[in-house]
Order: C-alpha cells, then sequence, then structure tokens
C-alpha cells in the first residue's frame, strides 16, 4: 500500500515539476523514488562480523601449518575469535594439501568472515616452510605460530600480543613450558617429554640459546626482526624457533610466557624418527655456520648407511660364492643404491617422495646418477694419489666429490622439484 502512494506522489510531483523554478520538486521526486526501491527491493545489511573488509590491516596474524587437521579449524577459529576479542586480528592456515580436506574446510570458513585464510602448497612440506610462506604471506606487524592441533594455550595471545604493545624493542616472545606458570601438562607422554627435554638441553647448549624452550612451537615475533633472518633459515625440518633463535646470534630481545601444553583433541601427531635425525641435522647446519643445508646432511647420513648395506652385502654374497667377487661387488653395488634410493625418498626428499610409476623411473634415474657419481669417485681419487700417494687422503677426495656429484644431479633430475 506504501508502494502504491508513493507513486500517487511521485507523478504528483512531477505535474508541479513543471511550475517549479528552483528544483526543489525535481529533488523531490528523486527521494520518493528511492524510497520505492527499497520498499520493492529491500537490502540487507551486510554483516560487520564477517563481511569483508579491503582495506582491513590487522595488528595480529596467527600462523598456523597444518596437515589433515580438518577437524580442528572450526574450534581453532572459535577459540581464537574469544580470546583475541577486542584485537584486529587474523588467521593463516598453511596447508601441505592434506588429503582429508583440510584447505577445502579453511576456504569455507573464510567464505562466512574475512579474517580466515588459507596457503594451500603444493608438492612442498614441512613445518619449518609452511611458517615461513604464512609469515611472510602477512601484513601484519606482529606474527605468532601456533600448532592446529589445539595443544598450545590461546588464551595466552592476547598477553604476548601486549608485550609487543608495551615495548617496541620487543622482538620475540616465546610460549614456554618450562617457565613458571608453564608445564607440559598432559600433552606429553613420559617418554616424549624426555625426549623433547634432551632435544632442548642440546640446542641450547649447541646453539648457545638462553631461552628455556627453543622446541616449542608456540611463539609470536616482530615482522621486521623476522625479516632480518629469514634468508639465513632451513625451510625443512621441524623446529623453525631455534633456528631463528640461532640465525638471531643472541640480537634479539626475548620475553618468555608461560603455558600448560594440552592433549591433542583430533588426528594424529607428526612426530616421528624423522623429526628426529632432521633436528640434529639442524644442529650439524648451525654448528658449520649455515655452510651446508638439512638436505646435504641428511643425504651424506644415507649415504654412510648405503656404505653399511653395501658391506654387509658383500660379506654375504662372498658366503655364497667366494671365488665370484665382481658379482658379489656388482650385487652389493645394486642393493646399496636401491636402499639409498629408498632412505632419501622417505627422508631427505620426503616433501617431495615419488610415488606409483614415478618412483620407478625415479629409481631408474637414480641409479644413473650414482653410475656417473661412481666414475667420478674413481677418476677424482685416482688422480689425487697419483699427485700424493696417500690412500685414505684420495679415497675420501674421491668419495666426497662422487657424493656432491650425486647430491647435486639427483636434485636436480630424480627429485626435481
Amino acid at each position: 500500500m506504501r508502494a502504491f502512494l508513493l507513486l500517487g506522489g511521485i507523478f504528483a510531483n512531477k505535474g508541479q515539476s513543471g511550475k517549479s523554478r528552483n528544483g526543489q520538486n525535481f529533488l523531490a521526486i528523486q527521494q520518493d523514488i528511492g524510497d520505492l526501491v527499497r520498499i520493492i527491493l529491500p537490502v540487507t545489511e551486510p554483516d560487520v562480523t564477517t563481511a569483508p573488509k579491503p582495506n582491513h590491516i590487522p595488528d595480529l596474524t596467527i600462523v598456523v601449518p597444518c596437515f589433515n587437521e580438518r577437524e580442528n579449524v572450526r574450534p581453532l577459529v572459535d577459540l581464537l575469535d574469544k580470546a583475541l576479542a577486542g584485537l584486529a586480528w587474523e588467521v593463516v592456515f598453511v596447508d601441505d594439501d592434506s588429503p582429508d580436506g583440510t584447505a577445502k574446510e579453511v576456504r569455507a570458513v573464510g567464505r562466512e568472515r574475512f579474517n580466515v585464510r588459507v596457503v594451500h602448497r603444493i608438492g612442498r612440506r614441512g613445518l619449518a616452510g609452511a611458517c615461513i610462506e604464512g609469515i611472510l604471506s602477512s601484513v601484519a606487524p606482529v606474527v605468532a605460530v601456533m600448532d592446529a592441533d589445539l595443544q598450545h594455550d590461546e588464551t595466552k595471545l592476547a598477553d604476548m600480543f601486549a608485550l609487543f604493545a608495551a615495548d617496541p624493542a620487543l622482538d620475540l616472545v616465546i610460549g614456554s613450558r618450562n617457565v613458571e606458570d608453564g608445564s607440559v601438562g598432559t600433552g606429553l607422554s613420559a617418554f616424549r617429554k624426555w625426549g623433547s627435554d634432551l632435544a632442548t638441553s642440546m640446542a641450547r647448549r649447541a646453539l648457545k640459546i638462553t631461552a628455556t624452550d627453543p622446541m616449542s612451537g608456540f611463539f609470536m615475533v616482530r615482522r621486521e626482526s623476522f625479516n632480518t633472518v629469514v634468508l639465513s633459515l632451513q625451510q625443512q625440518g621441524f623446529k623453525i624457533l631455534a633456528d631463528m633463535l640461532s640465525a638471531s646470534k643472541g640480537s634479539w630481545k626475548m620475553r618468555e610466557v608461560g603455558y600448560t601444553f594440552r592433549e591433542r583433541q583430533h588426528g594424529e601427531s607428526k612426530m616421528d624418527s624423522a623429526v628426529t635425525v632432521e633436528f640434529l641435522s639442524l644442529l650439524a647446519v648451525r654448528m658449520t655456520g649455515g655452510l651446508v643445508s638439512i638436505r646435504f646432511i641428511l643425504f651424506m647420513l644415507v649415504g654412510l648407511s648405503g656404505l653399511v648395506v653395501h658391506l654387509g652385502v658383500l660379506r654375504g654374497m662372498l658366503g655364497l660364492v667366494p671365488d665370484q667377487f665382481a658379482l658379489a661387488q656388482t650385487v652389493a653395488v645394486i642393493v646399496a643404491m636401491t636402499s639409498n634410493f629408498v632412505a632419501n625418498n622417505m627422508l631427505t626428499y620426503k616433501d617431495r617422495a615419488l610415488k606409483g610409476r614415478a618412483f620407478f623411473r625415479g629409481l631408474l634415474s637414480f641409479y644413473g646418477v650414482c653410475s656417473v657419481g661412481a666414475v667420478a669417485n674413481i677418476g677424482v681419487a685416482t688422480a689425487v694419489f697419483a699427485v700424493l700417494p696417500y690412500w685414505a687422503f684420495a679415497g675420501f677426495c674421491g668419495a666426497f666429490i662422487g657424493a656432491l656429484w650425486n647430491f647435486v644431479a639427483s636434485a636436480l633430475v630424480t627429485w626435481k622439484s
């Protein structure tokens, strides 16, 4: 009924518009038309809590590296909502192409609210690399890192952020289980707690770190400070905090906030023996001043295991065919190369692990790479021995050049990114 009355008013004003010289009736017609449109086509006001805000720049970004954590996405966002009320924040889930649909779930949440987004990584794996990419994707002045498994106490984030607001010179705040008001709670088994304590002690001594919990995956860093060390960080591995502390060379101003480590709610832990090996490799990388990478050290360790396999197979074959050394040596070489390929595929290049037909194609290419490496080994060792007739030194030079060739060539050919 109101629409019809407005229509009548519009025509009445139109009839009088010719008599008006100051344009007031024309403005009245425009206003009436606008009212009519709003009645016929009502406009829904956007929800300010979820509508996109193109000019919104968060004060804090929370980076959450994840793999197979779909069930934890919405609960974590809800917890952050409560813990960070009053702050301008966003959360970035960095997903390593989880088969359970984690990235899809984050995108679904992101369509409902402006401060949730995902970095979906394809062909790349590893917590450290995921954290680096997530932090670099942020425009916030302060960035936090926490796990997706709900074991980190999100209620401490506001306290950690407040420390940055109070001290412009502060570089890093660590959520620590080893200070007052902090504990491992029920989040770790007795064996894992022992391993964590041992790793903490090793990192503090080897890398000269003063932080009580360098193994923590819960921390907050000033973005500008992170930029000063990012180029020297290792993208492979799980313990990015220890790497950052070592790279800062003790120049960062740091604070620690105690928290209680909680039990995982959904999904499975990513901790395994490979994480331990990667951590030890990180210590070696930092102790050598970053001259070598974690991947190179892992490749060398696999090579040493291959030597053990080679000698074991050679001895076994000579027990079966004592008069056929050439045959025994050939079998030992093939088995050792196969063993090295499998170990490297599972450990050194697990972020690029080959599967299905690609596995067998990779194995053949690895045979080819190692064959060239063997020729280089023999050639270099022979040349060195001709100049310096010390068999051990010559053998080491040949083995090193052969291993270096195998590492570089297999990265370019077998496990090319």
